[in-house]
């Protein structure tokens, strides 16, 4: 029996937007079953602060989070890797699996306009989820 647990790293520019978006719902919604990484190719000082109110906004504390600069092992340690903007930066690496979310940048935007951006994100990563962990046996 494989108990082994899914991980998935999100990757943007800055690690103040898109991929804390996105990994947080990933870790809010699946509540530890899939490993989670966020982590930006040229990291920001502090995650923007338009998208730590609109996750409050869902009931998601991002308050605490600090941009994290992406690693080689980052990515050597992830069965999913989901880029969002980031160009050429993400090393490729065969048996991964790559995704790119094309999202619009909430840097520098205000609450309104980021919060369509967190709503695409949080339709994605349930999408994802179903993918993920599909449901064993229940009906």
């Amino acid at each position: 029996m494989s108990t082994a647990v899914p991980s998935v790293l999100f990757v943007c520019v800055h690690n103040a937007g898109r991929s804390q978006m996105a990994a947080a719902f990933l870790t809010h919604l699946t509540r530890g079953h899939v490993q989670v990484r966020s982590a930006g190719s040229t990291p920001a000082d502090a995650v923007n602060t338009a998208v730590v109110e609109a996750m409050k906004e869902s009931g998601i504390d991002i308050s605490a989070e600090i941009p994290k600069v992406l690693t080689t092992e980052a990515v050597q340690s992830s069965d999913v890797v989901i880029t969002m903007g980031c160009g050429d930066t993400c090393p490729i690496f065969p048996g991964k699996r790559y995704l790119d979310w094309q999202l619009d940048d909430p840097a520098g935007q205000g609450l309104a306009a980021v919060r369509p951006i967190r709503d695409e994100i949080e339709t994605r990563v349930r999408a994802l989820i179903a993918e993920l962990l599909p449901p064993a046996g229940q009906g």
